[in-house]
């Protein structure tokens, strides 16, 4: 799985959930369906885009769903999966573009591609994949030649770059492919007049791939000894975020001229999840939902950004490692305000009974009682660790941990092996980078809270 565009699910509703799946299903299918099981491979969640951008204009039919058998990927479960032009499209696009990131990585020379046999067999490979690619597109009436030409230049693009070369120079040849692709769909779904809007968002879409890729392999490629555009041109991080500022806020205006049918889902994907992607890649830790720099959801002043510009309910934000202050306490303090002496007395302040032998915190008697092993309780013996499973029934276990997306989704499981206690790899993604008041609504599938765009 490549691509930019990669969201949590735990950050979508069930039912953009359900969509977003059922067009990554689709693609896959429509990859296998038309090409064979291999092509498969080259499912991506930036292709899947294009799928959605012809749904969202066509509005819900029947016919562009179908019940797709059990997949181990869905936990054996069937599901509803798109189909029709927008996946094949979708599909033809995934097939060129994933074939030039083939010969980019050889002609770089990266990894294994660096040995003659490796590197023809995967041109090969990217050669069978462009026919295939454009033969789909045929039959939809796009033509693939655009991207071909796109990638071709690409190569003679990169040597002629220099320092001081403009990045829009090098990505430009990624913009004009992804223009193209996202201005089809406009003809797909028969609304000709979205074609303009949706080719500058997807030009704009194809410098934020190029750039985001760059950015996320410098250190790599430094390794590597590769070709890479913020090396070969020296521009600066900062620099690079400007561009991917400028591109998310041009996506962002180029969809406010799309007539859609739904835009739910285009909307969360090009928008609040390029902004994470951007986020992501550039290591800002900040909402994705403000901008840049901006404040996290206290700005210093005991102020929270998320409500108006109000007063925060909480005052100041509290120290780390300490419970945050929701308000003072009681005249005369709580029962704990002098200490445990407070409670040495006949009565518990809570119950009104005598406390038990052992103190408020042990004992066998009264209501303070416990088996803790604090003063006079039985003492707690923590729970012997289980043995390790066998490797062949560990390998059934792990079998089942993934049929059933417990690796991923699950908040805790038993190791197969080891037998100890796992979080899913899902439960610590960034699903609320900082911004503990976002709320989804069903209404408009969009966080109350954001300020970045006009939903």
């Amino acid at each position: 799985m490549f691509g930019i565009v990669r969201p949590c699910t735990h950050r979508l509703s069930q039912g953009l959930k359900a969509e977003w799946m059922a067009h990554l299903c689709g693609l896959c299918l429509a990859l296998r369906g038309d090409h064979g099981q291999f092509a498969r491979v080259v499912t991506n969640y930036d292709g899947l885009i294009i799928s959605v951008l012809t749904d969202a204009q066509s509005g819900p039919a029947p016919a562009r769903r179908r019940t797709a058998g059990p997949c181990p990927l869905r936990g054996m479960r069937t599901a509803s999966v798109a189909q029709g032009e927008g996946a094949r499209l979708a599909a033809s696009v995934s097939l060129v573009l994933a074939s030039a990131k083939i010969r980019d990585h050889v002609a770089d020379g990266n990894g294994a591609l660096r040995r003659r046999p490796v590197a023809a067999a995967a041109r090969r490979v990217a050669a069978g994949w462009d026919r295939a690619g454009a033969r789909t597109g045929a039959t939809l009436g796009f033509d693939t030649a655009v991207l071909v030409d796109a990638v071709d230049r690409q190569l003679g693009i990169e040597e002629l770059a220099g320092p001081g070369t403009p990045l829009t120079f090098i990505t430009e040849p990624t913009e004009t492919a992804t223009a193209a692709a996202f201005a089809h769909t406009a003809v797909l779904a028969g609304r000709p007049g979205n074609a303009a809007p949706l080719a500058e968002a997807g030009r704009f879409f194809g410098r934020l791939a190029h750039l985001l890729d760059a950015v996320e392999d410098q250190a790599s490629d430094a390794a590597e000894g590769a070709w890479n555009p913020l090396a070969a041109t020296g521009a600066t991080l900062a620099q690079a975020r400007r561009l991917c500022d400028d591109a998310l806020h041009g996506i962002r205006l180029a969809l406010r001229d799309v007539e859609f049918a739904d835009s739910a889902l285009v909307h969360v994907l090009l928008v609040h999840e390029l902004r994470r992607s951007v986020d992501r890649a550039f290591g800002t830790a900040s909402c994705s939902h403000q901008g840049p720099g901006a404040p996290g959801p206290y700005d210093g002043q005991g102020r929270n950004p998320y409500r108006n510009g109000g007063p925060s309910p909480y005052g100041q934000p509290p120290q780390h490692g300490q419970p945050p202050h929701y308000g003072q306490a009681p005249a005369g303090g709580g029962p704990y305000a002098h200490g445990r002496q407070h409670l040495n007395g006949p009565q518990n302040p809570y119950s009104g009974g005598p406390v038990g032998p052992g103190g408020p915190s042990g004992g066998h008697g009264g209501h303070g009682g416990g088996s803790g092993g604090g003063e006079g309780g039985m003492p707690h013996f923590p729970p012997q660790p289980k043995k390790p499973r066998g490797f062949f029934a560990g390998c059934a276990v792990a079998i089942g941990l993934c049929c059933t997306c417990k690796l991923c989704c699950a908040e805790e499981y038993e190791g197969p092996w080891s037998r100890k206690k796992r979080e899913g790899c899902c439960q610590n993604c960034d699903c609320c980078d900082g911004c503990s008041l976002c709320e989804w609504c069903e209404c408009c599938e969009c966080c109350e809270c954001c300020s970045c765009c006009d939903c």
